[in-house]
């Protein structure tokens, strides 16, 4: 049976991107984003906002974590991912995230803020990056 994981996202970040390193030296950048969509229902013009956890490795975790800040739009192409835990009370827990192989930089410095970089910028990198 084939399978297919991938999803194209466009939004906004709703808090700047966390930068950290694993032991080996990797960083890793998480940061969520924000996506509207308006609907009509009847006559009424309707919007919601659905929020997706983003993880980017590499290089590309570095970029995000300098030029990206809250409220800067972003395109994310990437893969899903479950990820599942029990707590220390022994509840099941998971979470689904959206593993990014490229973030597209949008919009411009000066209207996203002083810590964007110029907008149509993109930073990628090799899923191979990822150290697992």
């Amino acid at each position: 049976m084939a399978s297919y994981n991938r999803v194209i996202l466009m939004g906004n970040l709703t808090r700047d991107p966390e930068l950290k390193y694993t032991p080996a030296g990797t960083a890793v950048a998480n940061f969520s984003i924000a996506v509207n969509r308006r609907f009509k229902t009847e006559d009424e013009v309707r919007e919601e906002v659905d929020f997706f956890d983003i993880v980017v490795w590499g290089k590309q975790a570095e970029n995000c974590s300098e030029y990206l800040s809250k409220g800067r739009s972003v395109l994310v192409e990437g893969r899903l991912q479950q990820n599942r835990w029990e707590t220390s009370e022994g509840q099941k827990r998971s979470k689904v995230e959206v593993v990014a192989n490229t973030v597209q930089f949008l919009g411009s410095r000066s209207t996203e803020g002083p810590k964007g970089a110029p907008g149509g910028d993109d930073a990628e990198f090799d899923e191979s990056d990822i150290p697992f």
